[in-house]
């Protein structure tokens, strides 16, 4: 899947360099870590993101503000 999604940043932890995003189209949230971001980001903010395979599920990779 490498479609853009955009989204809002629910929750993120800059100390911890992770958060999530929730998805404009859909209830989903998908985690996201700082090596996945092209601009900082805070709780609130719009983004742009591309979905990527992890270890774990889904991540948020390529995340810009927006």
């Amino acid at each position: 899947m490498s479609t853009q999604q955009t989204g809002t940043v629910k929750f993120f932890n800059r100390e911890k360099g992770f958060g999530f995003i929730k998805h404009d189209d859909s209830a989903t949230e998908t985690f996201v870590h700082q090596t996945g971001l092209i601009h900082e980001i805070q709780e609130n903010d719009k983004v742009r993101f591309t979905l990527e395979k992890g270890k774990k599920g889904m991540n948020a990779v390529n995340v810009e503000r927006i």
